[in-house]
């Protein structure tokens, strides 16, 4: 896993033996294991790393007007009970140009003002609710709804 792992050698002194993923992989989750020795003394401890992903379908970058899905993705075992979306904070209705469906999120027909945060949040059967955000980049005309634009002879036009 290098160079994404590190140990902070500086805080070993201290009982402080974690580990650092940066950045954080699907395929890392999973359950970690530490040992360590001091003297004759062994202690250990175990930690299990659940990994939650945001893709998006087709891939970056999404052009306005052209469907797109946001999938939600977790290692969590218990089953899903519920998948909610968030824009910029905000609950997303799933009806009109969103669409829900198993952990994922279609939109018909983006528009420059969907894109922004969007927040996926998973729940599942033992109560357990895991959520990830998705920074969405859109490209298109962000300008006036009347495409004709008028300007004097002689001036500039934007």
């Amino acid at each position: 896993m290098r160079p994404r792992v590190s140990v902070q050698d500086s805080t070993l002194r201290n009982g402080n033996f974690s580990l650092q993923i940066n950045p954080v992989r699907s395929e890392d989750a999973g359950l970690y294991e530490a040992l360590v020795a001091y003297d004759t003394e062994v202690q250990s401890c175990q930690v299990e790393l659940g990994v939650i992903t945001v893709t998006i379908s087709p891939s970056s970058p999404v052009v306005e007007n052209e469907p797109l899905l946001l999938s939600c993705n977790s290692s969590h075992r218990a089953s899903l009970v519920e998948t909610c979306w968030f824009h910029n904070g905000r609950p997303v209705p799933t009806s009109g140009t969103f669409c829900s469906l198993q952990g994922a999120l279609s939109i018909l027909r983006p528009a420059t003002s969907d894109a922004g945060s969007w927040r996926c949040q998973l729940r599942y059967s033992d109560n357990e609710i895991i959520s990830a955000t998705y920074n969405l980049r859109i490209l298109g005309f962000d300008g006036p709804t009347n495409p004709v634009v008028y300007a004097a002879a002689g001036s500039a036009a934007d």
